[in-house]
């Protein structure tokens, strides 16, 4: 793991001990710098996770990436920096109805620290965490940019933001640490199967000091902290470009068509 080009990426220059002070502004410093991105998946390419490959595409070529990628960094930072980290999988449930099962394709970092246990997820596109969580289960807390609890539902702890006045579930996961074999497979669900949700849909995101930025398919929001949005649809894939280069820092060549089957933009 380079830690200093990874540093260098997200503008970090605190401690390297692995504290609690630490751990928060290291991923507060990725979710702000490291856009979440599924843009390879509709330009056709293969997801690797391998640390090589992540590292190559989110920190030397500045690119942004989905869980797998986001958390596969984050997490390989963490172990490098001494902190015990595992990987966690689980079930994404944000604005996904409640009958509605949907696949283990969740990559979660669980951290033990000073014999605590805490959650820290850079890779939850328009809702990842900015703060880590202690796994207290009914445990309200507040985060920079909202306020976040853990509950135990079915076996499950299960990751609920207070949004427009009400608990909404985020993801839900079991902690114990993920096998290999199940990263992989959801990995490799996500970014292949027809049905996929990154198959289908064109999903960026980025926080920021005073909110979050959000593009999904068309639509591109400015969320403030005070709850106040900002919407706008973009109309031409030109425009789209202009939006990634200036909002989430993507630059790709002029021309650049996001198009997998079902996608919102045309080859």
């Amino acid at each position: 793991m380079d830690l200093d080009a990874y540093f260098a990426r997200i503008g970090y220059t605190g401690p390297r001990t692995p504290t609690h002070g630490t751990l928060a502004a290291i991923l507060r410093a990725q979710v702000q710098t490291i856009p979440f991105e599924n843009l390879d998946v509709l330009l056709g390419r293969p997801i690797r996770t391998d640390l090589e490959s992540v590292q190559r595409k989110l920190v030397y070529d500045r690119r942004g990436g989905y869980c797998f990628e986001q958390n596969q960094l984050l997490l390989q930072a963490l172990r490098a920096l001494g902190f015990t980290a595992q990987p966690l999988i689980g079930r994404a449930r944000w604005l996904v109805p409640a009958e509605v099962i949907t696949g283990l394709t969740h990559l979660l970092v669980h951290v033990t620290l000073d014999g605590r246990d805490w959650l820290a997820d850079a890779g939850m596109g328009s809702v990842s965490l900015t703060a880590p969580l202690e796994m207290r289960e009914g445990l309200e807390q507040e985060t920079p940019h909202d306020r976040r609890r853990l509950v135990r539902r079915d076996g499950h702890l299960v990751q609920q933001v207070c949004f427009a006045g009400a608990w909404q579930d985020i993801n839900l996961f079991r902690p114990e640490p993920a096998a290999p074999v199940d990263l992989e497979m959801g990995n490799w669900y996500s970014h292949t199967h027809p049905q996929a949700h990154f198959r289908n849909n064109l999903l960026v995101a980025r926080a920021t000091p005073d909110g979050r930025r959000t593009l999904f398919n068309r639509e591109f929001t400015v969320r403030h902290r005070d709850g106040r949005a900002d919407k706008r649809e973009l109309a031409t894939a030109d425009e789209l470009l202009a939006v990634l280069a200036e909002h989430f820092d993507l630059h790709f060549p002029a021309g650049t068509r996001f198009g997998a089957p079902g996608a919102p933009w045309p080859v």
